[in-house]
């Protein structure tokens, strides 16, 4: 299976495939996220360690329980070969109404297929007020003429 673009990555293909992983994280499709990774991926999720497809499923499923109404936004910082590195916010609620912005960095490794062998990821949440969300489009993919993190001020 390939997964277009594939390393080694340019400033385009970057972008492309950091907009690929947004769009579908933002599906909140555990199944459909996972096929974006190596059957054997490692991944490193705050303090959770992560080992294939299957428990990326599970992890997944059990994150978008908690984590509603799910709004994600990623930015490359770095790409190099088969390595690229994104910084992210996304914007969710808890289930008593409580809003979030989760602010992060990954760090991603791909095959020659382009599935994430790899990914180390950073997180901290913030709690906000309802009147302070940014990411406001219907759930799914962000709309292209929604604000960059970077045009935000993220």
């Amino acid at each position: 299976m390939t997964r277009p673009p594939v390393p080694p990555f340019t400033a385009e293909t970057a972008a492309i495939k950091a907009r690929m992983a947004e769009d579908a994280w933002n599906s909140r499709d555990p199944h459909k996220v996972s096929l974006a990774y190596t059957e054997d991926s490692i991944w490193r999720n705050r303090a959770e360690f992560i080992v294939g497809r299957e428990q990326i499923v599970g992890f997944l499923t059990r994150k978008w329980a908690r984590e509603m109404e799910y709004r994600l936004i990623k930015e490359v910082w770095a790409h190099e070969g088969r390595r690229i590195a994104v910084r992210f916010a996304y914007e969710w609620r808890d289930d008593s109404g409580q809003w979030f912005r989760s602010y992060g960095n990954e760090n991603w490794q791909f095959d020659d297929a382009g599935l994430m062998a790899l990914r180390i990821a950073s997180i901290n949440d913030v709690p906000i007020a309802e009147k302070e969300r940014l990411f406001h489009w219907p759930q799914g993919v962000r709309p292209d003429d929604h604000p960059s993190l970077s045009e935000l001020g993220l």
